[in-house]
C-alpha cells in the first residue's frame, strides 16, 4: 500500500510489515507500547526503552550515523526514521533500497498523528487510537502557570545551544505557561555565548538531561551567569520524546517546582 508520512512522501509499504527498523529512540519506545514486538528487528544504540529491547535487538548505528550493512543483513520491510534526528543522507541512501517513513514532529498534534499514521502503518489502529486518547487526556490535566515565565532550556553547553523556535520542546514549553526567551528568529536550536545568556535574562533556566547531559556541577555555572536565577535540572525525555512517553509528561510538569 502507498503511505503518505509527514514529509509528504509517498512510501510503498507492506499491508502488514514484518521487519521493522526503528530510527528514532521515542518511536522505538512507541513500537514497544503498540505490542509490535518481535516484529521490530533493528533499533540505534540510543533506543535505551525499554531495557528489554535495548539489550536484545540488533542495533543498527547511531541515529546520525546509520549503519548500512547492518541494516541490509536485517532485511526491513518498513523503516521509519524522522526529519530532524536523522541524518539526510542516511534517509536517501536507505529510502532508494527500502520503505522509509519519515515523521516531522513540531509539537503535540503533529506527535498524535504520528502515533496514529504508525498504527495504521502496522496494523495497531486501536492501540494507537487509544494511546492518543490518554495522552489527550493527560494533556488536559496540566496546570498552566496564571503568570507566565520567561524561561530557557539549555540543551548543549560549549557552546550553550537551547531548544528555539519550532522545536517540540518549544511548544511543551508553552503548555506548563512558560515563554521561551529564544523562541525568535528561525534558529531552532540557537548557539549564544555566556553575555547572550545573560542578555536574554530568563526568569528560569532549565538543564536537559539530553542531549547533553547537563548534572548538579552546571547550575552553579549557571548561577555565575544568572545570580539569582532559579535554574532546574529536567529530564530531557519527558520534555522532547514525542511518542508513547507523552502519557507520562503532563504528569512531570506539575511536579516541576519552577518558582
Amino acid at each position: 500500500m502507498e503511505s503518505v508520512d509527514q514529509m509528504g512522501r509517498q512510501v510503498p509499504v507492506p499491508s502488514a510489515p514484518q521487519r521493522i527498523v526503528s530510527l528514532v529512540p521515542s518511536k522505538t519506545e512507541l513500537l514497544y507500547d503498540l505490542g509490535l514486538g518481535e516484529r521490530v528487528v533493528g533499533i540505534t544504540k540510543f533506543c535505551i526503552h525499554p531495557e528489554t529491547w535495548f539489550k536484545t535487538k540488533h542495533r543498527v548505528g547511531g541515529t546520525k550515523k546509520v549503519d548500512m550493512e547492518k541494516v541490509r543483513a536485517l532485511k526491513p520491510d518498513l523503516i521509519i526514521g524522522n526529519k530532524e534526528e536523522n541524518d539526510r543522507s542516511d534517509i536517501e541512501a536507505l529510502s532508494a533500497e527500502f520503505p522509509v517513513w519519515m515523521s516531522d514532529v513540531r509539537d503535540l498534534p503533529g506527535a498524535l498523528e504520528m502515533i496514529e499514521g504508525i498504527g495504521a502503518l502496522t496494523g495497531t489502529q486501536e492501540k494507537a487510537a487509544s494511546l492518543t486518547k490518554g495522552i489527550d487526556a493527560a494533556f488536559e490535566g496540566l496546570g498552566k502557570r496564571e503568570e507566565p515565565r520567561t524561561v530557557a532550556y539549555l540543551i548543549w553547553r560549549e557552546p550553550f545551544m537551547a531548544a528555539g523556535h519550532g522545536t517540540f520542546v518549544d511548544d511543551m514549553l508553552q503548555r506548563c505557561g512558560l515563554v521561551n526567551v529564544f523562541d525568535e528568529g528561525d534558529a531552532r536550536y540557537p548557539e549564544f555565548s555566556a553575555q547572550g545568556l545573560a542578555e536574554a535574562d530568563p526568569e528560569v533556566v532549565l538543564l536537559s538531561s539530553e542531549p547533553y547531559p547537563f548534572q548538579e556541577k552546571h547550575i552553579a555555572e549557571i548561577n555565575m551567569i544568572l545570580p539569582g536565577t532559579p535554574v532546574r535540572l529536567v529530564d530531557g525525555e519527558l520534555f522532547s520524546w514525542y511518542g508513547s512517553r507523552l502519557l507520562k509528561a503532563p504528569g512531570y510538569f506539575n511536579g516541576l517546582s519552577i518558582v
